[in-house]
């Protein structure tokens, strides 16, 4: 099944499995390790970002994505 079929999918379930899902989306983003050439593209917008508050972020994304959870 790809992405699109698995995103179709969602859009027609009932508001309470969306939200879990959704849980369950955030839950897995937030325990993997990003390969290396995610990792250089968060290193890009952080070189290229003046914001403090998306530095603070893309920094926080980095280390999580680096070490994993």
């Amino acid at each position: 099944m790809r992405a699109t079929e698995v995103i179709d999918e969602i859009k027609h379930l009932p508001p309470a499995e969306q939200a879990e899902v959704i849980r369950f989306a955030i839950g897995l983003a937030r325990d993997r390790q990003l390969s290396g050439e995610e990792l250089g593209q968060l290193a890009d917008q952080l070189a290229k970002s003046e914001d403090p508050a998306e530095i603070a972020r893309l920094r926080s994304a980095m280390t999580r994505g680096f070490y994993g959870a």
